[in-house]
């Protein structure tokens, strides 16, 4: 009979459902350190919320642990590496708490517009301040809402039965599912900025979200502009914050998220005009027990009939199923990765055409690979290629699939077409023998590329001196070009050509910007890839 242990406190429908289903547990909480590396090794599964830490170290050795199932949605606290690299499944449960978010943060962006709290507190102290607490109403004013996927659209359908207007920043929104929410959407968050009266932000905690919001977008934002966290701790700059209330620039911060929790010592705890909250968002009768049973059923599922449901770093399919398609699922997931890097704006649509054998098969699951690919560029974190393509039409991507059984140059071929609110873009990738993803086609121009590891790919006049002069320009900057690919139009010589630079180490927004700049190149992006022979996690 497998064993479960309950890591943090858990909804009592929780415990009761694997009373239900006989399973042994145990509740450990407020576990760390040898203590909790020694209590993993004693059981099958572990049910976990956002208190526990476990890291690498609480993993090592572990032989026994096979799956651990995450009430609610991020998994920030887990160590995913380590633990695909043990062999234990990752599942979370994404949709359970998304209504109990959404509202924690009007309930703060309430708070914060007609001052309850320090209301509510100058009547516990005896005063009637009726006139030193005049607010202002949501009506009317803009919302900026900084991530749109499942709290975020929540949100703005709030904001939208409050009568605000709403603005959001989120490259990966089509256009089409924008315009059902009624948002207008803005391509970077620095346009959105001065024209909000309340920002809120829904993103994971990224390198590219952390301190998102510091000193200097603060101080592009209105005089008395409000700010809300329910999301992740980091994403707003803590010290500028402190100082935007001090000033008086800002009207308002509520937080209910810490870079460090938990957390209760702050220099804003206690400052005029900030509403704070233990990590409130989830903490609704309803959204715990939600999670709480739906993270039960996907370890009863896994430990007593091997169903794999919600995984975040494995797969759903056999091993067979795996090792059959596995080429082709790096293959796409890669070129999801590429194409969300290299999508020239909001893309509304994405079509996958699969030639040749594969276009024999049933390429769900290769499709599914593409938009994990696509999404965990977006979200920053593994996308499990189970929820991708729901995930994908959340936000509105349409996804089209097409086949061409026809004998074509490769054994198959994947192309790629995104169309976008900028205009559309095409590339092709296949295989080489059974396992070596390549590009072979970028924008009509034929080409047999790598990929994997930091690319920088141009568009230049095909003419001579121009690929000596970015060679050049590598050999400036001390950076190496490990393999270059170079292709064009055959039937129009003298026309547009590509290159594609594989580079040893990072590439800087500066280098590309010293590409742009040689004569004859027209357009520089920089991709960055996996290196060669790693595979998704989920694949692991």
């Amino acid at each position: 009979m497998p064993k479960i242990v309950v890591l943090d406190p858990l909804a009592e429908d929780g415990l009761n459902l694997m009373r239900e289903a006989n399973l042994e547990f145990e509740v450990r909480t407020g576990l760390k350190g040898e203590e909790l590396r020694q209590t993993l090794m004693e059981f099958d599964g572990a049910i976990c919320r956002s208190g526990v830490k476990i890291t690498a170290e609480a993993l090592e050795g572990n032989k026994r642990l096979k799956a651990i199932a995450r009430a609610g949605v991020g998994v920030d606290n887990i160590d995913l590496k380590a633990a695909t690299r043990a062999g234990i499944v990752v599942m979370n449960t994404p949709g359970g708490n998304t209504v109990s978010t959404a509202e924690q943060t009007f309930a703060l962006m309430l708070a914060l517009s007609r001052n309850t709290c320090a209301a509510n507190q100058s009547l516990a102290e005896g005063r009637w301040d009726r006139k030193k607490f005049v607010g202002r109403q949501l009506g009317g004013k803009t919302l900026g809402i900084v991530g749109m996927g499942r709290v975020g659209q929540t949100v703005a359908k709030f904001a939208k039965a409050f009568d605000m207007k709403v603005v959001a920043f989120d490259p990966y929104l089509s256009p089409q599912r924008a315009k059902e929410l009624d948002v207008t959407v803005y391509e970077t968050v620095a346009e959105l900025l001065p024209i909000v009266d309340y920002l809120t932000v829904h993103t994971p905690l990224t390198d590219a979200t952390r301190n998102l919001i510091g000193d200097a977008e603060i101080a592009a934002m209105k005089d008395g502009v409000c700010l809300i966290n329910c999301a992740r701790g980091g994403i707003y700059n803590m010290d500028a914050l402190q100082r935007g209330i001090e000033s008086g620039k800002l009207g308002g911060v509520a937080l209910d998220v810490y870079p460090e929790e938990p957390c209760t010592d702050s220099p804003l705890f206690g400052k005029p005009h900030v509403v704070c909250t233990p990590h409130l968002g989830a903490s609704t009768t309803e959204a715990q027990m939600n999670v709480a049973l739906e993270a039960v059923e996907l370890l009863i599922d896994y430990l007593k009939n091997g169903v794999i449901r919600q995984a975040v770093n494995f797969s759903s399919l056999d091993p067979k199923t795996l090792a059959e398609l596995s080429g082709a699922l790096n293959l796409s997931y890669r070129l999801g990765l590429f194409a969300q890097q290299v999508a020239p704006g909001a893309v509304s649509t994405c079509r996958i055409k699969y030639r040749g054998e594969l276009a024999k098969k049933n390429v769900s699951l290769v499709t599914s690979s593409f938009c994990s690919g696509y999404l965990t560029g977006v979200l920053g974190e593994d996308v499990s290629v189970v929820s991708a393509s729901p995930m994908m039409q959340e936000r509105g991507f349409k996804v089209v699939e097409e086949k061409d059984p026809h004998a074509c140059d490769f054994n198959s071929i994947i192309e790629v077409e995104l169309e976008s609110d900028k205009g559309s873009i095409a590339f092709a990738g296949a295989l080489f023998g059974s396992s070596i993803p390549r590009l072979i086609n970028y924008r009509g121009l034929r080409l047999d590329s790598q990929l994997d590891g930091s690319l920088l790919i141009t568009l230049q006049k095909d003419q001579p001196g121009i690929v000596a002069e970015l060679g050049s320009v590598s050999a400036k900057r001390g950076v190496n070009i490990a393999q270059m690919a170079l292709g064009r139009n055959l039937n129009a010589p003298n026309g547009l050509a590509v290159s594609v630079l594989s580079l040893d180490g990072e590439v800087g927004a500066d280098l590309v910007d010293e590409f742009k700049s040689v004569t004859g190149v027209e357009f520089a992006t920089a991709v960055k890839l996996p290196a060669d022979g790693v595979m998704p996690s989920w694949m692991n």
